[in-house]
């Protein structure tokens, strides 16, 4: 059990505190600090379910200034987003091949088989 987390985050804080609250201790991965690698992405995206641009602050002031947006290829966006992990959204809850993204924190229970 991995969490991409950031601390300064609210729902990233909010989402540990509810898998805590739960019995789980889950590996916290700082991911603003530890950014991860292309490939890693490319799995947390299987996992999820999900496509590059729907795991993306777009709002975030880089996003703009790289100059991507919604019909970008999607390999730059998994490059941008491990050059730029603060382009990821947060926080997310990695088992066993599934993943959530704790945005409602409550997204992430079914990871937790609750």
């Amino acid at each position: 059990m991995i969490l991409w987390h950031n601390p300064r985050c609210t729902k990233s804080r909010q989402t540990l505190a509810l898998i805590e609250s739960h019995g789980y201790q889950p590996r916290i991965r700082p991911y603003l600090h530890d950014a991860p690698t292309p490939d890693e992405i490319r799995n947390v995206l299987q996992a999820l379910g999900m496509t590059p641009i729907q795991v993306m602050r777009v709002k975030e002031k880089v996003f703009a200034e790289l100059g991507l947006n919604e019909t970008t290829e999607d390999e730059a966006l998994i490059r941008a987003m491990s050059e730029h992990p603060i382009l990821i959204e947060r926080p997310i809850l990695i088992i066993e091949g599934r993943a959530a993204i704790g945005r409602p924190p409550e997204n992430v229970l079914p990871l937790l088989d609750i």
